[in-house]
């Protein structure tokens, strides 16, 4: 089994990156790997409680990630430095979290067999 790590980097609307990397989080779960997924700067965003897309026509995926648990996608990581930067903190997020220092994060990155950014 092999260590899987999805850096998330970008807001979750606007872009295709958030939901690609949710998709293939669950494929590689499926595949039972060792999967984490990590939020970093505007992928914090992914996580907050309360998302309203209706005004942009895109469907919220946001409660896909409560769903995670299901496929033993447990290991949720977020960095404080990016909560802080945004005037957030893990009680504005929709799921339970680990919220680790840019250092901590890094040595955790270190440990992985394969890191995907998106």
């Amino acid at each position: 089994m092999k260590k899987f790590m999805f850096v998330n980097r970008k807001a979750p609307y606007g872009t295709i990156y958030a939901l690609e990397s949710l998709e293939v989080v669950l494929i590689a779960a499926t595949f039972d790997q060792d999967v984490s997924l990590v939020f970093i700067d505007d992928g914090v965003y992914e996580l907050i409680k309360g998302q309203d897309t209706k005004a942009t026509g895109i469907k919220n995926h946001s409660k896909t990630y409560r769903a995670l648990e299901g496929y033993d996608v447990e290991k949720l990581y977020v960095e404080r430095e990016s909560l802080t930067a945004r005037g957030l903190t893990e009680a504005d997020l929709i799921v339970d979290v680990q919220v680790l220092g840019s250092a901590e994060m890094a040595a955790l990155m270190a440990e992985q067999d394969v890191v995907l950014s998106f």
